[in-house]
């Protein structure tokens, strides 16, 4: 009983510890990157598997969705031949994976404000299509 008793104790405080963590997120003062809008074309990818296995293309769409679905990130390939990291602008971040899932591993045009982000690109999308 006393092994329940602090057992309850610890999740209980694990979710005070965890609400107190995501309240403090939502408190920060917004410090939104300097970047610029533009429209990016290139292939959804699914980092994973592009750049530890080496797979892509139609034949790996559905495994990609798989993957996205596990909470690999899906990110934009461009034309240009860098990556673009997907954010979100909320506090605390919403994932993007959602947004991208539909179009993995297939041609998009994306619109959104770019800014460099650690060594890659990040972009905050505004708007994905399908490229025909």
């Amino acid at each position: 009983m006393l092994s329940r008793m602090l057992s309850v104790a610890a999740i209980a405080g694990g979710l005070s510890l965890a609400g107190a963590g995501i309240a403090r997120a939502q408190a920060m003062p917004m410090q939104h990157p300097k970047g610029s809008q533009r429209t990016i074309s290139g292939t959804v990818v699914d980092v994973s598997c592009k750049f530890g296995q080496g797979l892509s293309g139609d034949s790996h769409r559905q495994c990609a969705q798989i993957c996205a679905d596990k909470g690999i990130p899906l990110a934009i390939l461009g034309k240009d031949g860098k990556l673009y990291i997907p954010t979100s602008t909320a506090m605390p971040g919403d994932g993007q994976n959602d947004r991208l899932k539909a179009f993995a591993e297939q041609q998009v045009t994306v619109t959104g404000t770019v800014f460099p982000a650690g060594g890659a690109n990040a972009i905050q999308i505004t708007s994905i299509e399908r490229k025909s």
